[in-house]
């Protein structure tokens, strides 16, 4: 994996695209719906619990009242499934797509789905460097086929109240993941439905091998899964003694990581930044009475406190759009300054960053108190690589860790059954 260490808040993250024989595609005219009004099929995913679409459509419809949005919304675990559907047979919708994981637009753009943004940059001399560096990672071939909308790093999330209750300070934004496991033993308490875990890891693969990754010297596409061995080691004794909710009881069981936060069963947890703005709307809702905070997340041992992993959201056009010149007035309007700013007043984060903007983050209703400077971050390494096989290399590196953290298999053997199959995706698509 490249490693972009950034200064302050240039927040780098990694998505990718990849490749797609030319820049073209013949604009059509904007078809207009009956009565005048043209109409903008977006796609995007669990669209009722977070602003984050909302808020981009409505400083749209400010610069274009005569537009009519149309939602194609999904739940998230499903949304890539119905894309894939939906542009299989070269459907004109969605004319504007937000783009959820790295493969997907890999995927898209080697099919021809979504459409180059060059010649629509270059006529509107849009300048790149709002975007801190992350409009350059998302190119391929020096080709522009998205621009990044949101970022998104992670955090260490807590809860004051039973970190009150205890006695026991606050997670500092200068821990390691040593120290981190030690506050979690400190914070484990009760039995059965009464138990509280010191920390909560979601099902997700990042939330283990993401901090072997923390450093920048390794990445999830390797040739040796031996750098893994660690932070599975933690993992597995963190799970062992208690500390961590049980992996095959979350996966079996389908619990979502904000149910359990949410509903107090654990003090602390690592999650993306995109989840302050779940909690604030939560909060301002009134269906969470608890106070909550979050920290840096915690680093290893010899990196520098402030260095986190992430990524970033893009937004595309549909290359069968029948829309698309005003697809690209939404997806440049919608990775503006201007909806960077309306974002930010909701607690959301973009790669677009200047002082104003951190301040609206700051200072939203319902933003924690003495958190700010968690959000000062030193440096960012991509979750995933630029790789043509990483959809294939991240498939057969879950089944492995699936069947580690369940005791299926032990680490090593996981770790060297992730080198081997990861080597001959690699020999078999070179």
């Amino acid at each position: 994996m490249k490693a972009r260490k950034v200064i302050a808040m240039g927040m780098i993250a990694a998505m990718s695209v990849g490749m797609l024989a030319g820049c073209g595609g013949d604009k059509k005219d904007d078809k207009k719906e009956d009565g005048g009004k043209k109409k903008l099929t977006i796609s995007t995913w669990d669209n009722d619990t977070s602003p984050q679409f909302k808020t981009a459509v409505d400083v749209f419809k400010e610069k274009h009242p005569d537009v009519e949005i149309e939602f194609v919304d999904t739940a998230a675990n499903e949304y890539n499934n119905k894309l894939t559907v939906m542009l299989a047979g070269g459907d004109p919708d969605p004319d504007v797509i937000f783009v959820k994981d790295m493969g997907t637009q890999i995927s898209m753009q080697e099919k021809g789905q979504i459409e180059c943004l060059d010649k629509y940059i270059e006529k509107d001399k849009l300048d790149l460097s709002i975007y801190n560096g992350t409009a350059e990672e998302l190119q391929i071939d020096g080709k522009q086929y998205t621009l990044p909308y949101r970022s998104d790093w992670y955090v260490l999330y807590y809860n004051k109240d039973l970190f009150d209750k205890a006695n026991v300070p606050y997670p500092s934004n200068d821990m390691t993941w040593d120290e981190y496991e030690e506050l979690a033993r400190k914070m484990t308490s009760g039995e059965g439905n009464e138990k509280i875990y010191g920390t909560h890891n979601h099902n997700w693969m990042a939330l283990v091998c993401n901090w072997a990754i923390q450093d920048g010297k390794n990445t999830l596409v390797s040739d040796d899964y031996s750098f893994l061995k660690p932070a599975y080691e933690q993992a597995l004794r963190m799970q062992k003694d208690g500390i961590l909710q049980d992996y095959a009881t979350i996966k079996t069981g389908n619990l979502h990581y904000s149910s359990v936060f949410q509903q107090q069963q654990c003090a602390m947890m690592p999650m993306g930044t995109w989840f302050i703005a779940n909690l604030i709307q939560a909060q301002n809702a009134g269906e969470i009475d608890f106070n909550w905070g979050f920290a840096t997340i915690p680093h290893p041992e010899g990196v520098e406190a402030g260095n986190s992993v992430g990524a970033v959201t893009p937004v595309a056009i549909n290359a069968n759009s029948d829309q698309k010149d005003l697809a690209w007035e939404f997806v440049k309007c919608a990775t503006s300054v201007e909806t960077a700013e309306k974002l930010a007043e909701q607690g959301i984060l973009t790669v677009v960053q200047n002082d104003t903007i951190m301040e609206k983050v700051t200072s939203v209703e319902g933003f924690p108190e003495g958190c700010a400077e968690a959000l000062e971050l030193k440096g960012m390494v991509f979750d995933r690589p630029l790789d043509k096989n990483i959809e294939k290399i991240r498939k057969a590196v879950e089944e492995e860790h699936d069947l580690i953290m369940i005791g299926e298999e032990s680490i090593d053997d996981g770790l060297k059954n992730m080198t081997d199959r990861v080597k001959e995706i690699r020999e078999a698509n070179p």
